[in-house]
């Protein structure tokens, strides 16, 4: 009896959350999170904006200098982005959050800050991947951390560059939930004149294919790195869609997603454009590098590497063969050369158009 009330004070928060934005939280102060904390900011100057980070640097610079001397420092920060390495301070009375931290390092983060986060608090979360050794989404990740099934939760992916958004580029990107109404309260938070949102209620559609097109962008960069042309990138990248369709629609995604902002958008940006990390890191692996030196190299996390481990298993569990994307996990764990890899896709059995 006593959790009914508790409900309805939760449910009201949600509503007022719909109406009335004064204060927003980023978790994470990479390059994304930084680029979204500056956008939301710089459209009312009225909004505090608080990014948690851990790095004690970044923190003073960003409130110093008004500068991520780390991703972006070249662009000014708005005023009204601040930052804090206090858990407590940056949540308290939060009325949105972002959620920008890697998938790889959200569950443990998550849990360290659950006692600081309102129940009905929603998350918005920017984060593509997997979580490797459980095969969650972003969408079970957060709930599970927080010990809250019930935390509202949208997630936000698209063709987008963090440095694209802070030169205010013209952007369009998806915001899904199952709760249309906080879909339709972030959409009118976060659209600009240099931002488009669309809303969707397929969450599955739009993480899975956000995580996958990351390991499609490596195989799209070793053939890139392996120099094989224009016809081997085209047959390959189009192999990849279909085998992230394949897998997205059994595990229950709508195939108007996977053709959309989302989907087919955000696969054309990280496949085919020289700023993708995921793609970055399959041209030096084509180009003969070793994954350990890539990724020590790196200042951001490229997400692709550690889903392409999920790939194999999520390919067994909902029996689905997926021979571009499980190349990806096996050149990744050294069971495969790149240029071996090509071998066993040029030669797999000729087969009628799925």
């Amino acid at each position: 009896m006593l959790s009914l009330p508790h409900e309805n004070l939760r449910m009201d928060k949600v509503c007022v959350h719909l109406t009335i934005v004064e204060r927003m939280v980023v978790l994470g102060g990479g390059s994304f999170g930084t680029a979204m904390a500056a956008h939301v900011a710089a459209r009312k100057s009225q909004l505090e904006v608080n990014m948690l980070v851990r790095d004690p640097q970044v923190c003073r610079s960003i409130n110093e200098e008004h500068h991520n001397f780390k991703y972006f420092p070249q662009h000014e920060l708005p005023k009204n982005v601040i930052a804090t390495t206090d858990a407590k301070a940056a949540l308290l009375g939060a009325d949105f959050c972002l959620h920008a931290v890697p998938v790889q390092f959200s569950s443990s983060f998550l849990e360290e800050i659950a006692n600081y986060v309102d129940p009905g608090l929603p998350f918005i979360s920017l984060s593509k991947g997997l979580e490797l050794n459980t095969l969650r989404m972003m969408s079970q990740i957060i709930p599970k951390a927080l010990k809250n099934p019930r935390q509202p939760y949208v997630v936000l992916s698209g063709p987008s560059f963090a440095l694209e958004l802070m030169n205010k580029l013209p952007t369009a990107l998806v915001v899904a939930s199952k709760d249309k109404k906080i879909a339709n309260s972030v959409q009118q938070l976060m659209a600009s004149k240099n931002l488009r949102i669309n809303t969707s209620s397929d969450v599955t559609g739009v993480e899975i294919v956000g995580a996958l097109k990351n390991v499609l962008a490596i195989a799209a960069g070793i053939v890139e790195g392996l120099n094989l042309g224009n016809n081997s990138m085209a047959a390959l990248v189009s192999q990849g869609c279909s085998e992230i369709r394949w897998l997205a629609t059994k595990m229950g995604a709508k195939s108007t997603t996977l053709t959309g902002l989302s989907g087919t958008g955000d696969v054309m940006l990280t496949c085919f454009v020289s700023l993708s990390r995921n793609r970055t890191v399959g041209v030096r692996l084509g180009s003969g590098e070793k994954l350990d030196d890539i990724l020590s190299s790196m200042n951001q996390v490229a997400e692709g590497v550690a889903t392409a481990g999920a790939v194999i298993a999520l390919a067994q569990k909902y029996k689905v063969k997926m021979p571009v994307l499980t190349a990806v996990a096996r050149i990744i764990d050294n069971e495969l050369t790149p240029t071996k890899a090509v071998f066993e896709l040029m030669n797999l059995p000729q087969v009628e158009e799925v």
